[in-house]
C-alpha cells in the first residue's frame, strides 16, 4: 500500500500494461485490432495505434522484461520529477517512439509491432540523466556507470535501427530514448549543468 502512494503512477502504468497484455495473448483479433500496424494507420488513419500498441506485449517474458524496466527505473524517476512529470515522460516517450518508427517502416505496409520498449527507453534514459553515476549491471553481470550505460544504448539503437529486417523495434527504442531525454531536461532545466558539473568533477 505504502508502494502506491509513493510510486502510484508506475505500478498504474505496469497494471494496464499486464491487463491489455494477457487479454491480447489469447485473442488475436483483440491484438491485431489494436498493435502498431503500417497499413491501417496509413489507409485507415486508425492513429490511436501509437497509444493502444503499447500496452501489448508479443508473450509473457516480452511482457516481464518492460515491466520489469518499467518498475526498476520507474519508481526512481516518478520519485524524483513527481507523478505528474512522470507521466508526461512515459507518455512523450512513447509516442516519440511509435513516431521514429512510423516515420522508419512507413513504406512497409505489413510491418507490426507492439511494446512498451520505446516508453521504457525514455524511462532509462531520463534515469541516466538524473544518476549519471549510479551503478547498473548489464545483463545482472557487467558493471557500468549509467551515463555509459545511457550513451551506448543510443548509439546501438541507432546502429541497429538501420537494419532493413528485424524482429525488435530498434527505431521506437531510438525515438523513445531521445525523446525520454529530451523530456527529463524539460522537465528539469538545471539536469545537463549538473550533469557537466558531475562528469568535470568525476575527471578533474
Amino acid at each position: 500500500m505504502d508502494a502506491l502512494l509513493v510510486y502510484p503512477a508506475t505500478l498504474v502504468l505496469i497494471a494496464l500494461n499486464v491487463i491489455a497484455s494477457v487479454l491480447a495473448f489469447n485473442n488475436r483479433d483483440l491484438f491485431d485490432r489494436y498493435c502498431f500496424w503500417i497499413k491501417p494507420i496509413r489507409e485507415g488513419e486508425e492513429w490511436f495505434r501509437f497509444v493502444t500498441s503499447a500496452f501489448l506485449h508479443v508473450n509473457g517474458m516480452h511482457l516481464f522484461i518492460n515491466m520489469y524496466v518499467l518498475y526498476t527505473f520507474g519508481k526512481i524517476l516518478e520519485a524524483y520529477v513527481g507523478s505528474g512529470g512522470f507521466l508526461i515522460l512515459y507518455a512523450a516517450s512513447m509516442l516519440g517512439g511509435n513516431v521514429w518508427e512510423y516515420a522508419d517502416k512507413h513504406n512497409q505496409p505489413n510491418y507490426r509491432a507492439v511494446g512498451a520498449s520505446g516508453a521504457t527507453s525514455g524511462v532509462i534514459t531520463g534515469f541516466c540523466l538524473f544518476y549519471p553515476f549510479a551503478m547498473l549491471y548489464l545483463f545482472f553481470a557487467i558493471p557500468m556507470w549509467a551515463i555509459v550505460f545511457g550513451v551506448g544504448f543510443i548509439v546501438i539503437s541507432f546502429i541497429l535501427s538501420q537494419r532493413d529486417q528485424t524482429m525488435v523495434a530498434h527505431g521506437a527504442h531510438l525515438g523513445g530514448a531521445l525523446t525520454g531525454l529530451v523530456i527529463a531536461m524539460l522537465l528539469r532545466p538545471a539536469a545537463w549543468r549538473e550533469l557537466v558539473e558531475q562528469v568535470a568533477h568525476r575527471i578533474g
